[in-house]
């Protein structure tokens, strides 16, 4: 789960991290109350939306007067923004996060995240702060400081010291470095952090050091110990067949390709995806209905498949073991009389109670396309949509 700038910001404070003074408005006349609060200055608007490279497709923006808030404020809110990471439909700005500028000396990055191949968190800065670190260790790794920290020990007040000396912090602000530090990985933490960071970390020329940007993303299976958390989600933010498979407990991700998919066991899902793509077609979405699916989840995910315009057939491949094969065949018969399949259905049934689940399948008499084994299931799916583009 992903959360907004101003909401990573704000349990940035509870952990003593530095961050600009400033708050979230969703009308040009709230932007203006924030920024008569923050007084004289420099005012910065920053579109909220779960996207990054904001500020090089307009979503950043700066203001010297209390007039020229307004005036951009009202051309923010509501704009559709596209940044690399948007796609070409670009998100709705519905907030903007109004804040102070300060003024930067140096800038640079500082990062949480998990080491899998380690399998602990690593702390990661660098010297070029506002640059995506993927780059930055790719083009200057030598400008990139790692610690990986034990889940059992903590972080060490040494690897703290390590990371500010790399970064080449001096005596002066070494206190509020590791103030910073020790703030960040306790965030990470205490919230079940699959990501915390902080991109750019500047040292105004005040000697400060401030989070100047913010981003948290959140466990999903930890969340039920994070009500407050939770109560951040942004579902504007997530796709609407995303939203509605969360709501039955389904393993749904929307991808971009025509074929959906309906899997049990999500190695069984993946490696159906992969076969569709060396059959020379692309996967619509990734759907692990799991081991203990019941009727009304089977049912709901094929509806859920169907109701998106960029499928042109639907592949249901089911490995049989906890999940028995007749609750799927029940499940797709149910999906069947309450919403048309008007698309090709492409079946392959193994394992636990097959039997009894092809027997209800002939005796519905949808119109089904069976499938044998896994390479069958791929090629048939392929032919289909051939014979659909011709």
């Amino acid at each position: 789960m992903k959360i907004h700038e101003y909401q990573a910001k704000e349990i940035f404070r509870q952990f003593d991290i530095p961050v600009p003074r400033g708050g979230v408005a969703e009308t040009p006349e709230e932007a203006l109350e924030i920024a008569r609060q923050i007084g004289d200055g420099r005012i910065i608007l920053k579109a909220q939306i779960h996207a990054g490279g904001r500020g090089k497709a307009g979503g950043i923006k700066w203001a010297s007067s209390l007039e020229e808030i307004e005036t951009i404020a009202e051309e923010m809110i509501g704009m559709s923004l596209v940044t690399t990471q948007t796609g070409p439909e670009g998100k709705e700005v519905r907030k903007l996060l109004v804040e102070e500028s300060v003024g930067i000396e140096r800038e640079f990055y500082l990062g949480v995240a998990v080491d899998r191949a380690k399998v602990c968190p690593v702390i990661i800065a660098s010297t070029e702060g506002g640059v995506e670190i993927e780059r930055i260790a790719s083009e200057t790794p030598e400008k990139v400081f790692m610690e990986f920290v034990d889940p059992l020990v903590g972080l060490r007040p040494f690897q703290v010291s390590m990371l500010a000396y790399g970064l080449g912090l001096e005596a002066a602000v070494m206190g509020k470095a590791r103030s910073v530090f020790n703030g960040l990985y306790r965030a990470f933490r205490e919230k079940d952090c699959l990501l915390a960071e902080i991109n750019p970390l500047v040292l105004t020329s005040g000697g400060e050091l401030v989070a100047i940007d913010a981003k948290m993303n959140f466990d999903d299976s930890a969340l039920y110990r994070h009500s407050e958390i939770l109560e951040m989600r942004d579902l504007h933010e997530e796709d609407p067949l995303e939203v509605e498979a969360s709501r039955y407990n389904l393993n749904y991700i929307k991808l971009n390709g025509s074929v959906g998919c309906l899997v049990n066991g999500a190695g069984l899902a993946m490696a159906t995806m992969d076969l569709i793509k060396l059959a020379g077609a692309e996967p619509a979405n990734f759907l692990d209905v799991g081991g203990g699916a019941s009727v009304e989840m089977v049912k709901n995910g094929l509806k859920i498949l169907l109701s998106d315009k960029n499928v042109r057939a639907v592949l249901i491949n089911i490995f049989g073991g906890i999940m028995r094969c007749d609750t799927i065949a029940k499940g797709l018969i149910e999906a069947s009389r309450e919403v048309e399949l008007d698309i090709p259905v492409i079946v392959r049934l193994e394992g636990t109670n097959v039997e009894e689940g092809k027997k209800l399948l002939d005796q519905s008499r949808i119109d089904l396309i069976v499938a044998t084994d896994l390479k069958d299931v791929a090629e048939r799916t392929v032919e289909v949509l051939r014979k659909i583009s011709a």
